[in-house]
């Protein structure tokens, strides 16, 4: 670990001298010898790491029982961001992160397949009005590639072929672990725009998971990227942890048994790790389970059993894929290439809690095996997003409120690796980082079409120590629900309910409403919420445009099952 210390602070140095020589040269007289080419800065590789439906506190340095020691190690020798925002779901939050717009602005306000005729932010497929950050590196110079979940456009002829990406493994809309899975949206597999059968060997050989698979393919894309001596930009959109929850029966095996003492126990175990750790404050409150919950106390052995499944498959999902990225942080190092990379990662929204409170176990096999349906459903979510109410699909903290993990040893001042970023940030914000960090050129208009302007700020300045500051306040919207954050203020609603204001400052977890002592406060919010969402090209919401409702009543956690054990609610 010395020796590795020292050999970064060589490399700082070297790059120093060269940036300083650099600057020494003269100019070269009219007629004069030209002088020697002036070195050119050593651009970084860009890494992007995305979770699907993984919670705020499931990664140990978040919180977590659940073993992550490659992820905790890349925010010991970096930084974490302790209040970083997605957008509530899936392919709202994947379109601000490869846009630094706001999901409507990117044309997919909800889910790729909820298109609304006559609608620009209902488009089910990334807009031309906007532009990725494979599109604005590809310009400047770098490889770029991707191995993963795409779910912004692929129906509706919008893949990462034609939106920047040099090289892709794509799975259309994620949900695939193995190679004979039944479930529809596991069997299609996209190399470089050519669809192919998962169970293709061409995807892989052997029995693989998708975990691993994945990074192999993003380490054949590195090794390209260096022999065409390009800098590269990886986006690695890992489809764990959604459901149909899957995970090797080794690795299941290893938490079976684990979360038998149930969810209001080990959440409160989470809770007092987050005060350590310094996640949340130390006097933070934690909210009590939300209506519809089970107590744990009430359930049958036979039903805590099963429920003690659901997690051991969820756990072992989030091992696995912290196994995975550690291969990928070896293998860069290995390569040489780590220092200069620079590592985001992050989720795409809080712990999911649809299927409601039983969740699923179904099918055949295994727990966790290709042949099994597992979701953990509403009360494994609770703990999940630890210490927070509410889940995927809602803007409380919940919902949108994830973990970000920045790692790049020479671009973040030594001092200030292992320590905590606390102001407020953004999927919008990666895109200017990006920009800003690579030295790459944000268009005005590309292919043809006037772009719009990125909506975020850039987060470089943290890197440095410096103090984020924000000119906007953050908005969102999805399926009616909404929210505004203006510095420690933080206004939200849900679907057709009046707004709430918290204090986020003093109440991060949302328990104590302020609307009745803060009228001016609301109003401006309000105000800057509905201004926002007349230029952002915000529909007003129809629960009909849900094509998985069905026609049926929206429940609190997010779909309409209704509960199938109603004598174990907690009272």
């Amino acid at each position: 670990m010395k020796r590795k210390r020292v050999a970064r602070l060589l490399n700082r140095v070297a790059s120093a001298v060269i940036a300083f020589s650099a600057a020494m040269v003269p100019l070269v007289a009219q007629g004069a010898e030209p002088a020697p080419a002036t070195p050119q800065p050593v651009r970084p590789n860009i890494v992007v790491i995305l979770l699907d439906d993984v919670g705020f506190s499931d990664i140990g340095s978040f919180g977590s029982e659940i073993p992550t020691p490659n992820i905790d190690a890349l925010a010991k020798d970096g930084l974490a961001f302790t209040q970083f925002y997605n957008n509530a779901r899936c392919s709202p939050s994947r379109a601000a992160l490869l846009t630094g717009a706001y999901p409507h602005q990117a044309g997919l306000g909800h889910l790729e397949g909820v298109e609304i005729p006559g609608s620009k932010g209902l488009l089910s497929k990334l807009s031309d009005r906007v532009v990725t950050v494979a599109e604005v590196l590809k310009a400047d110079g770098y490889f770029t590639a991707m191995a993963g979940k795409w779910h912004v456009g692929i129906s509706r002829g919008v893949g990462p072929w034609n939106r920047g990406f040099d090289h892709s493994l794509t799975t259309p809309f994620g949900e695939l672990y193995y190679r004979d899975q039944p479930q529809k949206n596991a069997q299609t597999v996209y190399i470089d725009g050519e669809k192919l059968p998962a169970s293709s060997p061409r995807i892989g050989k052997g029995y693989w998971y998708s975990s691993d698979l994945f990074v192999d393919w993003q380490t054949k894309f590195v090794k390209e990227a260096e022999a065409e001596r390009k800098p590269f930009f990886l986006y690695m959109p890992f489809t764990a942890a959604h459901f149909p929850l899957m995970a090797p029966p080794e690795d299941v095996a290893r938490f079976k048994g684990k979360y038998m003492r149930g969810w209001d126990a080990i959440r409160r175990d989470r809770f007092e790790r987050q005060k350590k750790l310094g996640i949340i404050a130390a006097d933070a409150e934690l909210p009590a389970a939300l209506p519809g919950s089970y107590d744990w106390d009430k359930l049958s052995a036979a039903d805590k059993d099963r429920f003690d499944t659901l997690m051991a498959v969820y756990a072992a999902m989030i091992s696995r894929v912290d196994r995975s990225i550690g291969t990928l942080v070896d293998r860069l190092e290995q390569s040489g290439e780590l220092d200069n990379t620079i590592i985001l990662l992050m989720n795409d929204n809080g712990g999911t809690a649809e299927s409601g409170p039983d969740g699923r176990l179904k099918g055949d096999g295994l727990p966790g095996s290709a042949q099994s349906v597992v979701w953990t459903g509403m009360n494994w979510a609770m703990l999940q997003n630890t210490p927070f109410q509410y889940f995927k699909h809602h803007t409380q903290e919940g919902g949108i409120a994830t973990p970000l993990i920045v790692h790049w040893p020479r671009g973040i001042a030594p001092e200030l690796r292992g320590t905590l970023v606390r102001e407020p940030g953004h999927l919008i914000d990666v895109m200017p980082t990006v920009v800003e960090v690579s030295g790459a050129t944000y268009p005005k208009a590309f292919n043809g079409h006037a772009i719009l302007p990125m909506q975020g700020r850039s987060m470089a300045p943290a890197f440095r120590g410096q103090p984020l500051t924000r000119d906007k306040p953050i908005f969102w919207e999805h399926e009616g629900n909404r929210a505004v954050r203006d510095g420690k203020w933080k206004l939200i609603a849900r679907f057709e309910q009046p707004w709430q204001l918290f204090d986020m400052a003093t109440d991060r977890t949302e328990m104590h409403d302020l609307v009745a002592s803060q009228p001016d406060r609301v109003r401006t919010m309000t105000q800057q919420w509905d201004a926002w969402a007349a230029s952002s090209d915000v529909d007003a919401w129809s629960e009909s445009y849900d094509i998985h409702l069905k026609g049926r009543t929206r429940q609190i956690w997010g779909g309409a099952e209704m509960p199938e054990r109603p004598e174990a609610m907690k009272k």
